[in-house]
């Protein structure tokens, strides 16, 4: 059950809320005992169970300073939960992380935590071409039943939580403050739709906690936790998005790549994912044919594309930025014949416009 005696919650926060202990420390305690035994056992016990007697003192001195704020968070809005990781309700796939939060905070629809997830990341400067592969893959991914997993961040993570609503999927958002401090505030209003449309926002941290630097990395090891495998869409070389792919690495979960132009710095993470080993994917049939073996039967659904409009045009359209000067001299048409064509390409979401010319968005 999700914790709503107010000992235990207390007991819970404040095992949680010892300096030093971290997540890895307070599970090898909670093998020997309950948060509740644990507060009343004697210095040689708390010894003799794992913990480090440099941290005896702060593990005395854990305070029930946050039972307040905690409780007053639980108490001013619905669908809001303590969940411990001896709850059922904490999900299964993050469980198995050495390293896993032993309380998470959640608002929400939390019957998705433990839903075939996949986590999307990526740069928060994307291109338009990095935009459109977001949106393509989160498409597909929800037309297969998939939960799309990503950080609320700008830029990738917030194109793909968009995507996904757009779509009619469901969708996790993992913060890296507490919920009551939702950041950046400039996706306060995509944090409200994720809700009202029957998905869920989680954090390890404390409601209201604020976001800080050394707080996203953690929280990256949280959305590659919950998830059968990572996409990364678009990542410099020291982009965070690559952190969130190291731990998918060390979670053993599969790490998914979306290539780039050579020369686009952008994708010069993915690149190099991909030499590394990480799996080159244009399409979400790429990402299911390796996680299969993880998911319960189901439908396979894909999108079904109609005759194309124009096909002989739009073998002259690259993926990479094509001029219509280009596109005309290749196909042998008229400006005016190549402008209508590209229209109805367009709206049949086969490329799109950017700056300089078109784009194509996939592959069919």
């Amino acid at each position: 059950m999700l914790i709503q005696n107010s000992d235990a919650l207390q007991a819970w926060l404040r095992l949680s809320s010892v300096s030093g202990l971290g997540a890895s420390g307070a599970r090898r305690l909670l093998a020997s005992a309950s948060p509740e035994q644990l507060l009343q056992c004697r210095d040689v016990e708390l010894l003799s169970n794992g913990l480090k007697p440099e941290l005896l003192p702060a593990f005395r001195e854990c305070s029930t300073r946050v039972f307040p704020s905690v409780s007053k968070w639980l108490d001013s809005g619905s669908h809001r939960y303590v969940i411990s990781c001896c709850c059922p309700e904490y999900p299964m796939q993050l469980n198995e992380v050495h390293s896993a939060p032993v309380l998470l905070f959640a608002e929400g629809e939390i019957g998705l935590l433990s839903l075939p997830q996949i986590a999307m990341v990526g740069t928060r400067n994307p291109t338009p071409g990095g935009m459109t592969a977001a949106r393509s893959l989160t498409q597909e991914l929800v037309c297969r039943d998939f939960v799309i997993t990503s950080g609320l961040a700008l830029g990738i993570d917030a194109e793909c939580h968009r995507a996904c609503l757009q779509h009619g999927g469901k969708t996790l958002a993992v913060l890296g403050s507490g919920l009551a401090q939702c950041y950046p505030r400039r996706n306060q209003a995509l944090a409200e739709q994720i809700l009202a449309s029957g998905g869920v926002l989680v954090s390890e941290f404390f409601p209201d906690v604020s976001p800080r630097p050394e707080y996203f990395p953690m929280r990256n090891r949280i959305i590659s936790g919950l998830a059968l495998g990572t996409v990364v869409i678009e990542a410099s070389l020291r982009s965070g998005s690559l952190i969130t792919a190291r731990y998918a690495l060390e979670q053993n979960r599969e790490v998914f790549a979306v290539p780039g132009a050579i020369h686009n710095p952008a994708a010069a993470g993915c690149l190099h994912l991909i030499q590394q080993g990480a799996k080159l994917v244009t399409c979400a049939a790429d990402i299911e044919e390796e996680v299969r073996g993880q998911l319960r039967p189901c439908s396979l659904k894909p999108k079904v594309v109609a005759g194309l409009p124009s096909p002989a045009l739009l073998d002259n359209v690259g993926y990479e930025t094509t001029s219509i000067d280009e596109i005309a001299a290749c196909s042998g048409q008229s400006l005016s014949e190549v402008m209508q064509a590209l229209l109805l390409l367009e709206l049949s979401g086969l490329i799109v416009s950017v700056p300089g010319g078109y784009v194509r968005t996939r592959r069919d």
